[in-house]
């Protein structure tokens, strides 16, 4: 028995009958309460960013209902990834999660060689049954961004202009499927797609949003930090990704497309609890049906917004709820038109 158990035993015998202790010293492992599962998040980028922020917020929460002892490291280099991943496999931490997506191979060759240990990571590859302690996931809010998009073509006058990280799948399918939702209220609407080749320069995306203002967008797709920066220095209207940033710009970010990583997280964190986490892919608890995503409140832009966008919305929520829509997934770069 744990210190932490024995502690907690001789706190509640000030209120209970000798007795009732010996009963719940007597009830079955399974039925008392479980020690907090241990939790590591490695992160290549500080857990403000967009992306990983959802991630932590889902292990903070856990921690704070006391299912999880989370610790995490932060502004990892790839090259550094598995030295990393090594320490704390061999720290006695049961789950590990992080983003693997520029250190795939050397993550798997880690993982493989901690067979005890769980590893849920943000990945662009399938999962393996050769490693069947390792499952992935990804953001699949498609659902939450093709809502985004119908509001956001509702906003513009035709030219919307798209910042991104980099071209891959994760980032590929929510501006498709941005694009397929605001091309359901405009089929005419053009689009000025730019990539900034890393996942954390304000700077940089705030200069590339600056051009396509100077291009004639009058509304901006906010995938990186950064691009709501120009739309507010310019007075142009802008869409939120993963996270809500209303708070920070209430003139600017009309709507965003969040990420809930909870699902995910509680999942997994159950799985291992119950000793049954194999290789799986979770990106289905992303989906918008898990609960994994939504459309963040319209708040300061709610009466701004028009009525039929906000009722194509609640129809199309609906239907994407009740399986009779389903948004395409669509992992190809998106172009310029």
């Amino acid at each position: 028995m744990t210190a932490h158990t024995i502690g907690a035993i001789t706190r509640r015998s000030l209120l209970l009958s000798g007795g009732a202790v010996l009963a719940l010293l007597a009830l079955p492992r399974q039925l008392r309460a479980q020690e907090p599962l241990k939790v590591a998040g490695i992160y290549t980028v500080p857990v403000e960013q967009q992306w990983v922020s959802r991630i932590h917020k889902a292990a903070e929460t856990a921690k704070a209902a006391g299912t999880v002892d989370y610790s995490y490291t932060e502004n990892v280099a790839n090259t550094d990834y598995p030295r990393v991943m090594r320490e704390y496999a061999e720290s006695g931490v049961k789950l590990i999660i992080g983003e693997v997506f520029g250190v795939e191979q050397e993550a798997r060759e880690v993982a493989a060689d901690y067979p005890e240990v769980a590893f849920l990571l943000g990945s662009s590859f399938p999962p393996d049954e050769a490693l069947p302690n390792v499952a992935v996931f990804d953001n699949y809010i498609q659902d939450a961004a093709y809502l985004s998009g119908i509001v956001a073509a509702s906003m513009s006058k035709g030219n919307i202009g798209m910042v991104g990280g980099f071209p891959i799948p994760e980032v590929n399918r929510l501006m498709n499927a941005f694009m397929a939702g605001a091309r359901e209220v405009n089929p005419e609407m053009t689009f000025q797609v730019s990539f900034i080749g890393s996942w954390f320069d304000p700077p940089k995306a705030k200069e590339t949003a600056l051009a396509m203002i100077e291009g004639g967008a009058d509304l901006l797709y906010a995938e990186r930090f950064g691009v709501s920066d120009a739309a507010k220095e310019k007075g142009v209207l802008a869409i939120g990704n993963v996270i809500d940033t209303q708070a920070d710009y209430p003139d600017t970010v009309v709507a965003s497309a969040l990420w809930h990583f909870e699902p995910t997280f509680d999942k997994a964190v159950a799985e291992v609890m119950a000793g049954t986490f194999t290789a799986a892919d979770y990106g289905v608890y992303s989906f918008m049906k898990e609960d994994g995503c939504s459309l963040a409140p319209l708040g300061t832009f709610e009466a701004k917004v028009p009525d039929s966008a906000k009722a194509l919305v609640a129809e199309r929520e609906a239907a994407i709820r009740d399986g009779s829509f389903t948004v395409a997934i669509d992992d190809s770069e998106p172009k310029s038109s």
